[in-house]
């Protein structure tokens, strides 16, 4: 990996080459996605079909888009066991951990008759994409499914690719089934994103759409952002690891593959006070690069976007963290916690030597599914809020408007909307003797 010494250019110039990896800047793509939901809006099950059997080799039609309960428990029994046990208590955690995110409504009364308030309702129906193209993502399936089972959403329809056999992944439906997931359909890329915005015979229309996916999935769920929600515009992964001189190499290291290996577009970042220490990970990825299986994935990954930064001081190091905003911060120094006060725009942030990411991607309990390319200045994680809606409660007394009501009609005069102001004045005509 190349390391540098952090600067005002070197951040900039790593800035700009990180924004490169975002959805944002793949335009070729969008006449090719827009082509596809145009099809699957105004034809539905005939084009999810036809684009089915195109990209993915399987020919499916009505009768066998949707996964049966019997293929669920066939694929149940091509799982290890253990995987399930680990399934069960990593479910476990996640439920805890967004129980405690879940809102109520409330209502403030007074007692000349104003009652203020906010309603809490549960969308009623949520798309989940899995993804299934390099590798299979059933932790995936339990971040998205079960915050909205937490929220109280009643339907909740999951789409994933099939294999040329028409076959799921036996994990994916496995993770589906534990997570008490039943209505799956077969269908993933640009046209499952289209199926769920806008229905096909098929598949129903639902509210909001989460889940990541390659970039025709990003592309696609920001066309039919508007048709429906979305979660967010997804981005290649990435981690940045702020150490100081304390810091285990070999730890730093290895943290910074576990990003690198997702695909060649993820992004590894160490920013350290320590100059021996860059050296020393440096070594230590060599190391390791000798051992892991997507070796080839993650020498990509590291060429195009790893870096490992050397800055003159701490509060360098925190500064640039906030403007690189990183889906994955650790924190490995002297005194994490007081480093962690300082974050303003991280995704998760992980602190100490034995917090490392793979522990929030499987089993800790907070979502992994995170702002990405910077979008953690103004995103959240994904959480039960994402799988609700707030409707604003109001009531007044007559008593208690008779006050205030000239003061709204004046405001309403002012914006020259007169029949906003005879709304209000026609309910005391009577008491000013107007007709």
């Amino acid at each position: 990996m190349r390391i540098l010494t952090l600067t005002e250019e070197t951040k900039k110039n790593l800035l700009e080459d990180l924004l490169k990896r975002s959805p944002n800047s793949y335009r070729q793509y969008e006449n090719q996605v827009d082509e596809i939901l145009a099809a699957v809006r105004a034809q539905r099950d005939a084009a999810l079909f036809s684009y089915t059997k195109q990209f993915d080799g399987a020919v499916l039609n009505a009768d066998s888009v949707r996964v049966t309960p019997e293929e669920i428990e066939e694929a149940s029994s091509l799982v290890d066991p253990k995987l399930i046990d680990v399934m069960e208590k990593a479910i476990v955690n996640i439920k805890a951990y967004h129980q405690k995110q879940k809102r109520n409504s409330w209502f403030d009364s007074r007692e000349d008759g104003v009652l203020l308030g906010q309603k809490v309702t549960p969308l009623s129906c949520v798309g989940v994409y899995v993804p299934g193209g390099k590798a299979a993502y059933p932790s995936s399936v339990l971040m998205n499914v079960l915050p909205a089972q937490v929220a109280g959403v009643k339907r909740i329809v999951m789409t994933t690719p099939c294999n040329r056999e028409g076959k799921v992944n036996p994990a994916t439906l496995t993770a589906a089934r534990v997570a008490g997931v039943t209505e799956i359909y077969k269908v993933g890329g640009a046209q499952a994103i289209g199926a769920l915005a806008f229905g096909t015979e098929s598949i129903p229309k639902v509210d909001k759409i989460v889940g990541p996916g390659n970039i025709y999935v990003a592309l696609a769920k920001k066309a039919v952002f508007g048709h429906v929600s979305i979660d967010s515009i997804a981005g290649p992964s990435e981690i940045l690891v702020l150490a100081d001189e304390t810091a285990n190499p070999r730890f730093v290291a290895a943290d910074l593959l576990s990003q690198a290996e997702h695909d060649e577009l993820a992004s590894a970042i160490l920013i350290t006070t320590s100059s021996e220490l860059a050296h020393q990970v440096n070594a230590e990825i060599e190391r390791f690069c000798t051992q892991l299986s997507r070796r080839e994935i993650i020498e990509k990954s590291l060429q195009n976007y790893g870096y490992l930064l050397v800055a003159s001081n701490l509060e360098e190091a925190i500064d640039a963290a906030n403007e690189i905003a990183s889906e994955h911060l650790e924190i490995l120094t002297r005194d994490p916690f007081s480093v962690m006060m300082k974050i303003q725009n991280a995704g998760a942030i992980f602190l100490g030597e034995y917090a490392s990411e793979p522990l929030g991607d499987y089993f800790a309990g907070p979502n992994h599914v995170l702002p990405t390319n910077g979008t953690a200045k103004f995103f959240s994680p994904l959480g039960v809020d994402d799988f609700i809606k707030k409707s604003s409660i109001i009531s007044y007394s007559k008593e208690a408007l008779a006050p205030i009501y000239p003061d709204i009609v004046q405001f309403a005069s002012c914006e020259q909307l007169t029949a906003h102001a005879n709304s209000i004045r026609v309910r005391f005509e009577d008491e000013r003797g107007e007709q």
